[in-house]
């Protein structure tokens, strides 16, 4: 990892409330604020200021979680000056209101969020498919894929599905109705260890496969290998259902696919 891009990104986890500028963000990676924007997103595929707002948004979500602060509360502790801001910005990346994700994260309530076709009126759809893998050393696992505009795993997708990941190897999936254009293949799950008590080693796993093209009528083919969250990866702001790895070992095949999938570069 680029040590000017890491020590920005530190800074960016430190002093997410207060009310950082790019000028700001570049001082602390010791650049120009050009040549640090440049770098910054070839190291995580999105800019500054993108990058800072999904930390706020990440970090709304754990104190709505984790404490009992009011959305009003919430939203000053994470650097929002208005409470509209913060309260569409929420909305957007999150895909529920605060409000709304509080009283569902309590109930258990997130279903799998709805595909959100962005294409423009009159164009095709056409299809991504390939395989999930898992890191070695770890157990089953239970992962959400999903095909997104942007490098930042957030509200809405435009196809998307759970598979189960057996240990040590990988599985197929299949995104139908993937509008025509350019997207992000994101995956996100939750995987167990190896042992006796494979539970007690549970972890978050993330990957991404970027600029996967999809044509009208054709299907892309595009793998995605899970790691544990780096400091590169912006956090996850999507509200997920509860993914739990499946206990025993899971069959995984390819569904059937209308074409010989084209692979993404």
């Amino acid at each position: 990892m680029d040590k000017a891009v890491e020590k920005a990104i530190e800074c960016i986890w430190e002093r997410y409330n207060e009310p950082l500028s790019l000028a700001e963000m570049a001082r602390s990676a010791a650049l120009s604020r050009f040549y640090f924007a440049h770098r910054f997103r070839d190291e995580t595929g999105t800019t500054p200021a993108r990058f800072l707002a999904a930390v706020r948004i990440h970090q709304a979500r754990l104190l709505l979680l984790d404490t009992a602060m009011s959305v009003a509360e919430v939203s000053s502790a994470v650097g929002y000056g208005s409470l509209g801001s913060f309260t569409s910005g929420f909305t957007a990346g999150v895909g529920v209101s605060p409000g709304r994700f509080r009283r569902l994260s309590r109930t258990g309530g997130f279903g799998l969020p709805r595909p959100c076709p962005s294409g423009r009126p009159g164009t095709g759809t056409g299809a991504v498919a390939g395989t999930v893998s898992l890191p070695e050393g770890r157990g089953n696992a239970r992962v959400y894929v999903g095909a997104f505009q942007t490098p930042i795993l957030q509200h809405p997708p435009v196809a998307g599905m759970v598979v189960d990941v057996p240990s040590g190897r990988p599985t197929c999936y299949h995104l139908a109705d993937v509008p025509e254009g350019t997207w992000y293949v994101h995956a996100v799950g939750t995987a167990d260890g190896v042992g006796p008590d494979p539970s007690s080693q549970r972890c978050s796993l993330v990957g991404r496969h970027d600029a996967v093209p999809v044509d009208r009528d054709a299907v892309t083919s595009a793998a995605v290998r899970l790691h544990r969250p780096r400091p590169v990866d912006p956090p996850v702001l999507l509200a997920l259902p509860d993914l739990e790895p499946p206990p025993a070992r899971t069959g995984a095949g390819c569904p059937v696919i209308g074409s010989h999938p084209k692979a993404a570069v």
